[in-house]
């Protein structure tokens, strides 16, 4: 009975030691801002310090539906969809305001929503530019024109089903969501950098045509 024991044991400390070592993992995305992005962005930007280096401080994720209002069980979808999206517990948005055309009542839930900051942020970011946009179809890249003038950018995702953990087969609708990066850049020209050099596939805007005197 004390082999037996002492056996079980040793299993369950394999297995938490197992689990630290998988908790400890640092994500890849975070080395790469340490070791590569700022030395790269000091040299851009010539910044003085190395804390003048703008960062990625957070990410939201928004999922609207609309037809909530007639369908509640489209609303239980998309909450688990963006919870196992982002691995992360998602939040219910609801209305700020009554629409009677749409039939909508001030209050009323309408969408979902998560930030994910640290580990979780940098894990769902290399998802998204190495897995997920890969499967959008004749994809060419994202907008460089959707930033705020505060060094954020938000991008629009159309299919839930680009993401590798939504099984595309039991997809009963499809939907979409915005992404939104907040960084602590002070311009637009600096966030856009930021996000480059993280992986981010910009489409080069194209030079405004030169009209005839």
């Amino acid at each position: 009975m004390a082999k037996e024991k002492t056996k079980k044991e040793g299993k369950g400390e394999q297995k938490k030691v197992s689990h630290a070592r998988e908790a400890g993992v640092y994500p890849r995305l975070a080395e790469k801002y340490t070791k590569e992005i700022i030395p790269a962005m000091m040299k851009r930007f010539n910044y003085k310090n190395v804390m003048q280096v703008p960062k990625l401080e957070k990410i939201s994720v928004n999922v609207g539906v609309g037809q909530a209002t007639q369908d509640a069980k489209l609303l239980e979808t998309a909450v688990a969809e963006l919870e196992t999206i982002t691995g992360q517990k998602a939040a219910i948005t609801k209305a700020k305001k009554a629409i009677s055309n749409f039939k909508l009542r001030q209050g009323l839930p309408i969408g979902a929503r998560t930030t994910l900051r640290g580990r979780m942020m940098y894990e769902f970011l290399d998802r998204l530019v190495t897995l997920a946009m890969p499967q959008i179809r004749d994809f060419r890249g994202v907008s460089d024109r959707s930033f705020d003038g505060r060094g954020n950018y938000t991008l629009g995702i159309k299919e839930q089903i680009i993401f590798p953990e939504i099984d595309a087969d039991r997809v009963t609708k499809i939907s979409g969501m915005d992404v939104t990066f907040v960084t602590t850049a002070n311009t637009d020209m600096e966030a856009m950098e930021l996000l480059k050099l993280f992986g981010m596939p910009f489409v080069k805007r194209e030079q405004p045509i030169a009209k005839a005197s």
